[in-house]
């Protein structure tokens, strides 16, 4: 797998959009966090003791590691997109059936793209850890790893996202099409959950069951119900009325949700015409 590895970087080393996203991504983890610091000190320097929201600190060692996985996990599109564009080009360009040709079979091809998935993944926690821990330090607070597991809830958002990115390359082909399927798909899967999480609300207050979000419960929405932002006062206040998350049941669901992604992709290739 190291040498496949070894022939897929160079494959894309100087492939100008993987550059350019690259350092767009990374870019945009240091922005988004930064945004989120600054605008949470400017709030407290303007307003100082006047309400109990501004004793919490979004980026205290005790909240950093949350903070950061959660705002960076709206920017994960960007690995995801990388990946359709990545195994699209190989249909386009011919180059799938090139690599068969020369000898790489079918379940080595399309492993060495999940592990390409799976490296992105690394790559991204990597970022998320060392932007967490620089934005720790620069809160002044002492150094803590509470909540350190939602680096790990980040880095199973971001294989998902990878995963379903790889899966509708594979289904789709062409980088257009399967581009806006992929948009389409997180659009409409969204708007489905924004509507069972209303759902969920309402069957709280009206008849006090709680099943938690139920937008949770979908494919994508599942990884994503593992990060939320770190309580405070305004969070805790919302508690009395919104659906409670069940990391519990979400965790599981969404490492089957993976599992499927991951059998359904690896069957598709490999049974399928080239």
């Amino acid at each position: 797998m190291g040498e496949l590895l070894k022939i897929e970087w160079l494959k894309i080393r100087r492939y100008t959009a993987f550059i350019v996203m690259s350092l767009f991504f990374i870019v945009a983890v240091i922005a988004t966090n930064y945004i989120v610091f600054s605008v949470n000190n400017n709030m407290a320097n303007n307003m100082g003791n006047a309400i109990s929201m501004m004793s919490f600190s979004p980026y205290s060692f005790e909240n950093t590691w949350q903070t950061t996985s959660y705002a960076t996990g709206f920017i994960l599109l960007l690995p995801a997109l990388l990946l359709v564009m990545l195994v699209t080009n190989e249909y386009t360009f011919k180059t799938h059936r090139q690599n068969i040709i020369d000898g790489l079979s079918r379940q080595q091809f399309i492993s060495v793209k999940i592990m390409l998935a799976l490296v992105f993944a690394v790559v991204s926690t990597l970022l998320v850890f060392v932007t967490a821990l620089c934005f720790g330090w620069a809160s002044g607070t002492n150094f803590s790893l509470h909540g350190i597991q939602f680096v790990g809830f980040f880095f199973l958002k971001a294989i998902t996202y990878n995963l379903i990115a790889i899966l509708i390359a594979v289904l789709i082909k062409r980088t257009g099409f399967a581009t806006g399927v992929f948009f389409i798909y997180l659009g409409g899967e969204n708007f489905i959950a924004k509507m069972l999480d209303l759902w969920s609300i309402k069957l709280k207050q009206d008849n006090g069951t709680d099943y938690g979000s139920l937008g949770d419960y979908l494919p994508m929405n599942a990884a994503d119900g593992l990060l939320s932002f770190p309580k405070n006062p305004v969070t805790n206040m919302a508690m009395n009325f919104m659906p409670t998350d069940y990391i519990w049941a979400i965790l599981p669901l969404a490492l089957v949700y993976l599992l499927v992604f991951y059998t359904w992709t690896r069957r598709k290739f490999i049974h399928a015409d080239l």
